[in-house]
Protein backbone atom coordinates (compact mmCIF):
# COMPACT_ATOMS: atom_id res chain seq x y z
CA UNK A 1 0.00 0.00 0.00
CA UNK A 2 1.11 3.14 -0.67
CA UNK A 3 2.55 5.77 1.74
CA UNK A 4 2.74 9.47 1.83
CA UNK A 5 4.57 11.65 4.08
CA UNK A 6 2.34 15.07 4.07
CA UNK A 7 5.72 16.76 5.46
CA UNK A 8 8.41 18.56 4.67
CA UNK A 9 10.39 18.30 8.04
CA UNK A 10 13.86 16.21 7.18
CA UNK A 11 13.33 14.78 11.01
CA UNK A 12 10.14 12.68 10.28
CA UNK A 13 11.33 12.06 6.96
CA UNK A 14 14.27 10.56 8.47
CA UNK A 15 12.72 8.49 11.51
CA UNK A 16 10.47 6.84 8.69
CA UNK A 17 13.41 6.09 6.38
CA UNK A 18 15.32 4.85 9.43
CA UNK A 19 12.28 2.26 9.94
CA UNK A 20 12.85 0.84 6.98
CA UNK A 21 9.76 2.47 5.40
CA UNK A 22 8.95 2.85 1.48
CA UNK A 23 7.23 6.43 1.25
CA UNK A 24 6.65 9.25 -0.85
CA UNK A 25 7.14 12.54 0.58
CA UNK A 26 4.54 15.23 -0.53
CA UNK A 27 4.84 18.43 1.68
CA UNK A 28 1.36 20.32 2.19
CA UNK A 29 1.62 24.06 2.50
CA UNK A 30 -0.34 25.35 4.70
CA UNK A 31 -0.47 28.40 6.87
CA UNK A 32 0.60 27.26 10.51
CA UNK A 33 0.37 30.62 12.38
CA UNK A 34 -2.82 31.63 11.03
CA UNK A 35 -4.63 28.08 12.21
CA UNK A 36 -2.93 28.53 15.65
CA UNK A 37 -3.72 32.12 16.00
CA UNK A 38 -6.91 31.20 14.95
CA UNK A 39 -7.36 27.96 17.71
CA UNK A 40 -6.40 30.44 20.46
CA UNK A 41 -8.42 32.56 19.73
CA UNK A 42 -11.30 30.33 19.52
CA UNK A 43 -10.39 28.75 22.57
CA UNK A 44 -9.08 25.55 21.16
CA UNK A 45 -6.50 23.37 23.11
CA UNK A 46 -3.12 22.44 22.16
CA UNK A 47 -3.96 19.15 21.81
CA UNK A 48 -7.03 19.46 19.19
CA UNK A 49 -5.29 22.66 17.24
CA UNK A 50 -2.23 20.12 16.33
CA UNK A 51 -4.42 17.05 15.41
CA UNK A 52 -6.59 19.59 13.27
CA UNK A 53 -2.80 21.11 11.36
CA UNK A 54 -2.08 16.88 11.03
CA UNK A 55 -5.61 16.92 9.19
CA UNK A 56 -5.19 19.91 7.20
CA UNK A 57 -1.45 18.71 6.19
CA UNK A 58 -3.06 14.84 5.55
CA UNK A 59 -6.05 16.17 3.42
CA UNK A 60 -4.40 18.40 1.34
CA UNK A 61 -2.12 15.76 0.16
CA UNK A 62 -4.79 13.14 0.30
CA UNK A 63 -7.06 14.73 -2.53
CA UNK A 64 -3.82 13.87 -5.10
CA UNK A 65 -3.28 10.60 -4.20
CA UNK A 66 -6.66 9.39 -2.37
CA UNK A 67 -5.59 6.09 -2.35
CA UNK A 68 -2.56 6.34 -0.59
CA UNK A 69 -2.27 6.07 3.43
CA UNK A 70 -1.37 9.98 3.90
CA UNK A 71 0.45 10.73 6.90
CA UNK A 72 -0.01 13.97 8.38
CA UNK A 73 1.69 15.44 11.87
CA UNK A 74 2.59 18.67 13.96
CA UNK A 75 3.95 19.52 16.84
CA UNK A 76 2.79 22.80 19.45
CA UNK A 77 5.46 23.48 22.10
CA UNK A 78 3.28 24.53 25.15
CA UNK A 79 4.96 26.27 28.12
CA UNK A 80 3.05 27.84 31.01
CA UNK A 81 0.08 28.15 28.89
CA UNK A 82 2.22 30.00 26.00
CA UNK A 83 2.51 28.51 22.79
CA UNK A 84 5.44 28.38 20.81
CA UNK A 85 6.25 28.47 17.02
CA UNK A 86 9.43 28.40 15.23
CA UNK A 87 11.53 31.46 15.60
CA UNK A 88 11.49 33.37 12.75
CA UNK A 89 15.26 35.34 13.35
CA UNK A 90 18.44 34.03 15.62
CA UNK A 91 17.02 36.71 17.98
CA UNK A 92 13.44 35.53 18.31
CA UNK A 93 15.57 32.04 18.79
CA UNK A 94 17.66 33.02 21.89
CA UNK A 95 14.00 35.37 23.25
CA UNK A 96 12.94 31.48 23.11
CA UNK A 97 15.47 29.79 24.58
CA UNK A 98 15.43 32.22 27.87
CA UNK A 99 11.87 31.74 28.27
CA UNK A 100 11.90 27.75 28.25
CA UNK A 101 15.32 28.06 30.44
CA UNK A 102 14.67 26.21 34.00
CA UNK A 103 11.31 25.14 32.92
CA UNK A 104 9.23 22.46 32.13
CA UNK A 105 7.44 22.20 28.90
CA UNK A 106 5.28 19.92 26.66
CA UNK A 107 5.75 18.90 23.24
CA UNK A 108 2.09 18.27 21.89
CA UNK A 109 2.93 16.47 18.86
CA UNK A 110 -0.24 14.48 16.47
CA UNK A 111 -0.14 12.00 14.00
CA UNK A 112 -3.04 11.17 11.85
CA UNK A 113 -3.25 9.00 8.73
CA UNK A 114 -6.12 9.56 5.93
CA UNK A 115 -6.71 7.90 3.19
CA UNK A 116 -9.00 10.26 0.60
CA UNK A 117 -11.91 11.37 2.74
CA UNK A 118 -11.80 9.31 5.41
CA UNK A 119 -9.29 9.64 8.47
CA UNK A 120 -8.02 6.58 9.44
CA UNK A 121 -6.45 7.32 12.68
CA UNK A 122 -5.10 9.38 15.15
CA UNK A 123 -2.67 9.30 18.10
CA UNK A 124 -1.19 12.25 20.24
CA UNK A 125 1.75 12.10 22.38
CA UNK A 126 2.72 14.64 25.11
CA UNK A 127 6.50 14.23 25.95
CA UNK A 128 7.81 16.94 28.71
CA UNK A 129 10.90 18.25 28.64
CA UNK A 130 12.72 20.22 31.46
CA UNK A 131 15.42 23.18 30.63
CA UNK A 132 18.52 23.31 32.71
CA UNK A 133 19.66 26.73 34.10
CA UNK A 134 22.00 27.06 31.72
CA UNK A 135 24.28 30.34 31.45
CA UNK A 136 24.37 32.90 29.16
CA UNK A 137 27.78 32.20 28.05
CA UNK A 138 26.35 28.67 27.05
CA UNK A 139 23.53 30.17 25.44
CA UNK A 140 25.47 32.29 23.41
CA UNK A 141 28.06 29.06 22.32
CA UNK A 142 24.95 27.06 21.32
CA UNK A 143 23.41 29.57 19.09
CA UNK A 144 26.94 30.11 17.39
CA UNK A 145 27.25 26.40 17.26
CA UNK A 146 24.10 25.60 15.54
CA UNK A 147 23.01 28.78 14.16
CA UNK A 148 19.97 29.16 11.31
CA UNK A 149 19.39 25.39 11.42
CA UNK A 150 17.26 26.51 15.13
CA UNK A 151 14.59 28.39 13.36
CA UNK A 152 13.22 25.26 11.40
CA UNK A 153 12.64 23.82 14.87
CA UNK A 154 10.03 24.89 17.37
CA UNK A 155 11.53 25.64 20.64
CA UNK A 156 14.39 26.35 18.69
CA UNK A 157 16.66 23.19 19.71
CA UNK A 158 16.94 19.62 18.19
CA UNK A 159 17.63 17.31 20.53
CA UNK A 160 19.45 14.74 17.97
CA UNK A 161 22.37 17.07 18.12
CA UNK A 162 23.60 20.13 20.51
CA UNK A 163 20.37 20.54 21.79
CA UNK A 164 20.66 18.02 24.25
CA UNK A 165 22.57 20.03 26.51
CA UNK A 166 20.02 22.47 27.15
CA UNK A 167 18.01 19.84 29.12
CA UNK A 168 18.16 18.61 32.37
CA UNK A 169 15.31 15.44 31.98
CA UNK A 170 13.40 14.33 28.78
CA UNK A 171 10.14 12.37 29.72
CA UNK A 172 8.58 10.84 26.97
CA UNK A 173 9.30 8.53 23.28
CA UNK A 174 12.32 9.90 21.98
CA UNK A 175 10.49 9.99 17.86
CA UNK A 176 7.72 11.92 19.83
CA UNK A 177 9.91 14.44 20.60
CA UNK A 178 11.48 14.92 17.53
CA UNK A 179 7.61 15.07 16.06
CA UNK A 180 6.63 11.62 15.00
CA UNK A 181 5.28 9.22 17.38
CA UNK A 182 6.59 6.56 15.47
CA UNK A 183 5.53 3.34 17.54
CA UNK A 184 2.37 3.96 17.25
CA UNK A 185 2.71 4.52 13.70
CA UNK A 186 3.98 1.76 13.24
CA UNK A 187 1.75 -0.22 14.80
CA UNK A 188 -1.19 1.08 13.22
CA UNK A 189 0.40 0.45 10.03
CA UNK A 190 1.12 -2.83 10.61
CA UNK A 191 -2.72 -3.34 12.04
CA UNK A 192 -3.84 -2.20 8.52
CA UNK A 193 -1.62 -4.71 6.38
CA UNK A 194 0.30 -1.32 4.90
CA UNK A 195 3.19 -2.84 6.21
CA UNK A 196 4.55 -6.34 6.77
CA UNK A 197 3.39 -7.78 10.51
Amino acid sequence: MKLVLASGSATRRALLAAAGLDFEVRPAAIDEGAVKRGARAEGVSADDTAVLLAEMKAMRVARAVPDAIVIGADQLLVCEERWFDKPATMAEARSHLLALRGRTHMLVTAVLCQRGGDRLWTHIARPRLTMRAFSDGFLDDYLAREGHALLSSVGAYRLEGLGVQLFDTVAGDHSSVLGLPLLPLLGFLRQTGAIVA
